[in-house]
């Protein structure tokens, strides 16, 4: 969901909760007024609902009495409301849903924008086994020269033992100020591996492209974010424009990102139509199309276990409409999409998962993820590596090269 959007959420979220008492009563079902007493002593008069609500949370006054007259050190009281909220989303035990401090909501629009300091990985989380797999080491950051490689498990940062509820406290931890040290262990194989690295600025490249023999072009697209879809159109343009008669696009270890860029990129290659649509808790559904105009340029899609949701919304709309063919491995299969709102008016923010979605023909994404068309496997020693862009011993990028020569014939 893109920036534009999360935020006219946002503001449709906060006008009906301001709103409910009215809104109650223009429905009939509002209820006798309860009174409160209020700071200065005074009584004042809230709905039944209003009160309710307020009674819920009750107990966590009540908590936070005790522990102003009775803990033993000195306490931030806002540190506790912070925690607060954070427990309450972790109710859920869904690690794509999350609260973000002031602080943190920043940092997250800024890593959108592709510029932040840190030690320059990309982290891709699994929800079964809550594990934190290093997707991409970004090319001369900290973690590079360091020796950290794309497969390794992110286990500790400083002393913060991490897994998929902690990431976000240890992406916290490893940013800074450019030169400062930062420790972190992984796991690789059955070693344990410590590395102290130095915080850098880091400059996040989302799309690169060239041409392959044969003019077949090659865009690949590291993540649905920042300026990707205008970078994405700009690949297109030029490959197309240098007489490419075939196109792969590689969306392997892309974990996701904005479906709006999913959608912007899936209408260069589709006309008017279903890309995917969504369904509610309520049972709900709510569709999303597509506009016509696009190109013919046939069309190779390299997909692996950790190509994620939007990649999934793209790769699952390509693939029913047969406008591409999909070669590589299952994919990671996320199905679900998240709200990122405000969480009041001090900065905070949270992201919730809203809904799940489904692809034209109706096939189900999440726990289950897509076939390729053609599925090959990288040889073991391969999946850590680090393939040079278009290098031809990467053994995926070789059979969508042969696909690709095949359908541009």
């Amino acid at each position: 969901m893109k920036k534009g959007l999360a935020l006219l959420l946002a503001a449709a979220l906060l006008i009906s909760l301001s709103g409910c008492a009215s809104l109650f009563h223009v429905l009939g079902a509002a209820r006798k007024p309860a009174p409160v007493v209020d700071e200065s002593g005074e009584t004042v008069t809230i709905s039944v609902e209003e009160y309710e609500s307020l009674k819920r949370f009750e107990k966590l006054g009540y908590i936070l009495d005790v522990v102003n007259e009775n803990y033993y050190r000195d306490f931030d009281a806002e540190e506790l409301m912070t925690g607060a909220a954070r427990g309450l989303l972790y109710g859920l035990a869904d690690p794509y849903t999350y609260y973000y401090t002031p602080q943190e909501y920043a940092d997250m629009w800024a890593d959108d924008e592709g510029n932040y300091a840190g030690v320059g990985i990309q982290i891709l989380t699994s929800v079964e086994t809550l594990l934190c797999t290093v997707s991409r080491v970004f090319k001369n950051s900290p973690a590079q020269e360091a020796g950290v490689l794309k497969g390794d498990l992110l286990v500790q940062v400083e002393d913060l033992p991490v897994d998929a509820y902690s990431l976000q406290d240890a992406v916290d931890i490893m940013r800074g100020k450019p030169g400062e040290p930062v420790n972190i262990k992984v796991r690789r194989g059955d070693e344990i591996l410590d590395f102290v690295m130095n915080r850098a600025e880091i400059k996040v490249n989302w799309v690169e492209y060239t041409m392959l023999a044969d003019q077949v072009g090659y865009i690949l697209l590291y993540e649905f974010a920042g300026d990707c879809r205008l970078g994405f159109a700009q690949a297109l343009k030029d490959l197309e424009e240098q007489g490419a008669k075939s196109l792969i696009v590689d969306l392997r270890d892309n974990g996701g990102g904005w479906v709006a860029d999913a959608e912007a990129i899936a209408d260069m290659f589709l006309d008017k139509g279903t890309l995917y649509y969504l369904q509610y808790r309520n049972g709900e559904k709510e569709y999303f199309s597509l506009k016509d105009g696009k190109t013919d340029i046939p069309l190779v899609l390299l997909v692996n276990e950790h190509s994620a949701s939007s990649s999934e919304v793209l790769a699952g709309g390509l693939k029913d409409y047969e406008r591409a063919m999909l070669v590589g491995t299952k994919t990671f299969g996320k199905g679900v999409v998240q709200y990122v709102v405000p969480a009041g008016d001090d900065g905070s923010g949270m992201q919730l998962t809203a809904a799940q979605y489904f692809t034209p023909n109706g096939n189900m994404v999440h726990e289950v993820g897509i076939e390729p068309d053609v599925l090959v496997e990288l040889p073991e020693e391969d999946k850590t590596k680090m393939f040079a862009l278009g290098d031809m011993s990467d053994a995926q990028l070789k059979k969508a090269h042969e696909i690709a020569l095949e359908l541009g014939k």
